[in-house]
């Protein structure tokens, strides 16, 4: 396939002299790994202790990496990118809360953004965590197999309404709802959670879509073993696949508790495991759809050449393309440019909030190999294309 990702003037049209600038100097500092990690811990510690660095931060990696401190605030940015064939996918980056108020909130802003999503075709597609809908611990005992008590029973069934008041709105709408991966100590009854959603929703078509982590080496298994489940009982599945995002965390809990780890064994087999599943839904698209997540121009490729081989349309409306806000405009821009269908992520959020999301995006830069120094490569590039 004629290699496309090389075109910096369309993936960085949207950019002017001083964000390319600024993008350049952003990727450097992350090219430094104890740069980022002392810098995450310093942020961290100004945030609590209330000094007045938010304008700094709001200007300097929040406005490369989100889109705005609220969903009005995203509109400039996701009108731009629209008119470059790229939608987005509003994703509210709050995290680690833990009361019921909290997680009604986040209920409250899917639902609003449903609505952005059913007015706005540039939004065609909403997102949430299941964290977002309730506590950490209730997942993680239902993934164990143990047993609620009365009262955290009650609470579950919370989180399950919150779930079903999401979905039930967008399979209305007919808007697809992205429901993002969790730890794998807590995926188990997001799993079993998503796939009840599914069942009661896709009914014509994938409406709600599960996310595989596929550095976990028992994706492919759970993929069939769903496969199996919805033709027998007659449901469309929808996923999102992408490599995954808590790999240190992953193995430094299973080395820590003495059980074998559930991520590859390299990055090797990691990329196979990727790639297999893209394979595999590809060949079952009568009965699934894709949200291909990747920063990955190999794995990209790959997908548009099984979309050629199998003399489907780019704009086939089961398979998009998706990229976060910030990172992998070469990707996602010349893909649009070639009429593929392309969301970003883009995150938003308080900037006090929004800081454990921006952190994670930092620390991802530094230890994913070549990332960095592609991106850094890439703006260089442009920078040198618009001198002359």
């Amino acid at each position: 396939m004629t290699p496309i990702f090389d075109n910096t003037e369309i993936a960085f049209a949207l950019k002017s002299d001083s964000e390319l600038e600024r993008a350049y100097f952003l990727f450097k500092m992350m090219s430094v790994e104890p740069l980022v990690r002392i810098g995450g811990a310093v942020t961290n510690f100004a945030l609590k202790v209330h000094l007045p660095i938010e304008g700094l931060i709001r200007y300097t990696v929040f406005d490369h990496f989100c889109g705005g401190i609220n969903e009005t605030d995203c509109l400039p940015v996701i009108n731009s990118m629209h008119e470059k064939g790229v939608s987005s996918v509003l994703d509210f980056s709050v995290e680690a809360k833990e009361s019921e108020k909290e997680f009604d909130h986040a209920r409250d802003v899917i639902l609003n953004i449903l609505e952005f999503c059913k007015e706005i075709k540039a939004i065609p597609i909403a997102v949430f965590k299941p964290s977002g809908f309730g506590r950490f611990h209730l997942y993680e005992k239902l993934s164990k197999g143990a047993g609620l008590t009365e009262k955290e029973q009650a609470e579950w069934n919370k989180v399950v309404d919150r779930f079903d008041a999401v979905c039930k709105k967008a399979k209305a709408y007919n808007v697809a709802v992205l429901i993002d991966a969790e730890e794998s100590w807590f995926q188990n009854a997001a799993d079993a959670l998503v796939t009840a959603m599914m069942k009661k929703y896709n009914t014509e078509k994938a409406v709600v879509f599960n996310t595989l982590q596929m550095y976990r080496h028992d994706r492919m298994d759970f993929l069939k073993n769903e496969h199996e489940k919805a033709k027998t009982e007659g449901y469309f599945l929808g996923y999102k696949l992408v490599r995954g995002a808590y790999m240190e965390k992953e193995r430094d809990r299973a080395e820590a508790k003495g059980y074998e780890s559930p991520i590859c064994k390299n990055k090797i087999a990691t990329d196979e495991n990727f790639n297999a599943g893209l394979h595999y839904m590809l060949d079952h698209l009568d009965s699934m759809s894709i949200f291909a997540g990747t920063h990955n121009e190999s794995s990209s490729y790959l997908l548009m050449d099984l979309m050629e081989k199998k003399g489907l349309k780019p704009t086939d409306s089961r398979i998009w393309f998706g990229q976060l806000y910030g990172m992998s405009d070469h990707i996602s821009f010349n893909l649009a440019d070639k009429g593929y269908n392309v969301a970003k992520y883009v995150p938003f959020g308080p900037v006090k909030d929004v800081m454990p999301y921006l952190i994670r995006r930092a620390e991802e830069n530094t230890s994913v190999a070549g990332q960095t120094g592609r991106e850094l490569a890439l703006i260089t590039k442009e920078k040198k294309r618009r001198k002359t």
